[in-house]
This record gives structure tokens, C-alpha cells and sequence, in this order.
């Protein structure tokens, strides 16, 4: 990929030039890429998955545009200055899901008031995180959600849990865009 600097002849210029060049602006630059190949034959289901969600991905950043307070939300992300617009912004976020750091177990014990901490992170926010506290059969000791402090996820047990052996322990969180991470302790 080339990039064309102070040329009257290719400033502004955009679209395909023959077989062999594509010009494109980005960032307020002109930018010369060789052109793509056609696609030849089947697209494996891999792509095809890969495709659609990136199609969703388009979907989202569109209605995220239209929509002035999740724009404004985004905007806050963007960086005009290597090319990061709020568009793309949203379609990271959608590609994105959050990530479960650290499920710091050490403040349970099986009592009502114990503390479950979670640390979460997401390319742009985690706006939820749901706890599940499952004894070793797989019967429901309790569920909530984990309330954000600002530097992690604090969640307060509300039932007593006497056998605490096998159990699981499954954090989910969640993004804006609707991502969910899932992840399983056990005890």
C-alpha cells in the first residue's frame, strides 16, 4: 500500500483504476493499494460465520450513528487523529467481547454478605456482570448481579451455602453491544 503526498494529479481521488490499482482516502490522505482478486470458489463456513458478523458489526456502528446518545458515547472513543472514527468504533466494540481479568474467590466462604470481586474489561465498557453460584449437583445456591465500583465487579451473596465443595461459581459479563464472556470456577 502506497500513500500519495502533495500529488495534484491523485489528491481526492478514490475508486478502482483498472485491474491493477484501488485509491482510497483515509485520514485526509490518499492512500494506493493494489486492487483485490475476485473470490473463486466456496467460502468455507468459517467465513461465512466470519462474514455475517461482521455484517451485524456494520449493522450496530449504523444504529450506534443514529442514535445521538450512544453516538455521543462513542465519539468520546474516537481518535480523528490516526483515523479511529466513531464509526469504527462501534464495529470494534460489536467484534469485541469483554474479557474476565481475575475472579477473586477469596472473600467467600459460603456466607450471606461474603464478597465475590470481578475484574472485567472491554475494548469500550462492560456494562454488566451476572453471578451464578451452583452447588456441586448443579442446583442453584443462588444469582444476581455484581455491582461496578469503578476498578472491579463486587458481588454480595445473599443465601447461605454450607457445603461449599465442587461448587461453581460462573461469572457472565456483558457489553453494549450485547457480548457475553462466560467463566466458570470451582471450588
Amino acid at each position: 500500500m502506497a500513500e500519495s503526498k502533495n500529488n495534484i494529479v491523485t489528491h481526492g481521488l478514490s475508486g478502482k483504476v483498472g485491474d491493477l490499482l484501488v485509491f482510497s482516502q483515509r485520514n485526509g490522505k490518499t492512500v494506493v493499494s493494489k486492487a483485490p482478486k475476485e473470490r473463486t470458489g466456496e467460502m468455507s463456513e468459517k467465513q461465512k460465520q466470519h462474514t455475517l458478523r461482521f455484517q451485524k458489526a456494520v449493522l450496530y456502528a449504523k444504529a450506534v450513528l443514529n442514535d445521538p446518545v450512544k453516538k455521543q458515547l462513542y465519539e468520546a472513543k474516537a481518535d480523528h487523529s490516526i483515523g479511529m472514527s466513531t464509526y469504527n468504533v462501534a464495529v470494534a466494540d460489536l467484534l469485541n467481547a469483554p474479557d474476565i481479568e481475575e475472579i477473586n474467590l477469596s472473600g467467600y466462604t459460603g456466607n450471606s454478605g461474603d464478597l465475590i470481586k470481578i475484574v472485567a474489561t472491554d475494548d469500550f465498557g462492560v456494562v454488566s456482570v451476572h453471578v451464578k453460584i451452583e452447588n456441586a449437583d448443579g442446583t442453584l445456591v443462588e444469582e444476581g448481579a455484581a455491582v461496578n465500583n469503578g476498578a472491579e465487579w463486587i458481588y454480595t451473596a445473599t443465601a447461605s451455602n454450607l457445603d461449599l465443595a465442587g461448587d461453581k461459581i460462573t461469572v457472565t459479563a456483558s457489553d453494549a453491544p450485547a457480548n457475553m464472556t462466560e467463566e466458570t470456577k470451582t471450588l
